[in-house]
């Protein structure tokens, strides 16, 4: 068999060192005789996997004491209705900076279930192509958190600095943040987060999962009429097990984090990899008459390289010759067209070789 390069957003490429391992303790998990698929929960063999995928995330973060994992279901975008009904018990605004269709869809889930909201910045007026300047930060009088997405997956547009979540009148508020498309690619200072939400299928694993990192003191201002199941305090309380959890998807993270940490050496060394990658993406759509990307240098995601051709009639083309050439999932979201390179950690930077090699033959031939 042979494996392609897999470019695709989400569920996205998994290091094969991984699949392989999971692969042999499918049928038998270390001589146990079952699956991890077939264990239960709360039996000795699961929760040592969930005590060592916890502990090796918080090595690679470099986590401190007093924030919370839990490792839940619904996706991230289920964060968007439980952040507010954990965050906005005690009243205030949710406030927002917009960058894009994921930041958009937050908002517009606050604004369903009849929160306040503000929106305190946007990239609208530029075409989502850089996002606010600290200076255009507006917050609302009454903001009792500021959220916010560090990389737009389908724009590829990432923050370049950490927003600082202060109201007019100088009290700061905790900062949420949606890292579903970059946690894990590079170090990161959690300590200035109350939140930190991620669906899994990206840097963390395979799709049914969703990390969230949360502060101790931020799980008593939930509202009174909410969920058991989307109490963030309740799942701290039950190990993140008050109901059956991903098992599976659960352990397939922790083979992740083992990778990063025994094969890559950390989030330094994945975060050196990464910028690598996408310096040559970027340099070869920069250097070409053919490709081109519309966001502001500062603001490129190394995560998502969305590009366009100058002549859109070659895109059928392009896509049909990429994928016999083994390089996939390269058109781009229906929302924003042209083609997308997700370059996810576990994509390897003879992907992005082979991508730039193919790229600069296509142009040479056809443009």
């Amino acid at each position: 068999m042979t494996r392609h390069y897999n470019f695709c957003a989400g569920p996205a490429a998994l290091p094969q060192s991984v699949l392989e391992r999971a692969q042999s303790e499918l049928l038998d998990y270390q001589g146990r005789g079952l699956s991890v698929m077939e264990m239960s929960h709360r039996s000795d063999e699961f929760v040592a996997i969930a005590e060592k995928t916890e502990a090796d995330l918080r090595e690679l973060l470099q986590l401190p004491d007093n924030y919370r994992v839990l490792f839940l279901q619904g996706g991230a975008s289920l964060q968007f209705a439980m952040l507010p009904m954990n965050l906005l018990g005690n009243g205030g605004s949710a406030d927002f900076i917009h960058t894009g269709i994921w930041g958009k869809k937050a908002i517009a889930e606050v604004k369903r279930l009849g929160f306040d909201y503000h929106v305190a910045a946007s990239s609208e007026a530029n075409g989502q192509t850089a996002v606010p300047r600290p200076s255009a930060l507006k917050l609302s009088d009454q903001a009792a958190y500021l959220h916010y997405t560090a990389n737009e997956t389908i724009g590829g547009l990432e923050f370049d600095y950490t927003p600082e979540a202060v109201r007019p009148d100088g009290v700061e508020v905790p900062l949420v943040c949606d890292m579903s498309s970059s946690i894990l690619a590079a170090p990161l200072d959690v300590s200035k987060f109350g939140i930190i939400y991620a669906g899994a299928q990206k840097n963390i694993g395979p799709a049914g999962l969703t990390l969230v990192i949360v502060r101790d003191d931020l799980l008593d201002q939930a509202c009174k009429a909410i969920p058991s199941l989307f109490d963030y305090k309740g799942m701290a309380a039950g190990g993140s097990m008050v109901n059956t959890p991903p098992t599976y998807a659960w352990y397939l993270a922790g083979l992740v984090f083992q990778w990063l940490k025994d094969d890559i050496g950390g989030l330094d060394a994945m975060g050196a990899i990464n910028a690598r990658k996408a310096a040559k993406l970027y340099a070869a759509i920069d250097t070409s008459g053919l490709y081109s990307n519309p966001i502001v240098a500062a603001n490129r995601s190394r995560m998502n390289i969305p590009f366009v051709l100058a002549d859109s009639r070659l895109d059928a083309d392009f896509l049909s010759e990429a994928n016999a050439a083994g390089l996939l999932n390269l058109k781009g979201h229906r929302s924003v067209g042209g083609m997308r390179a997700s370059l996810y950690n576990a994509v390897p930077e003879d992907a992005v070789d082979t991508l730039t090699a193919f790229m600069a033959d296509f142009e040479q031939r056809r443009g």
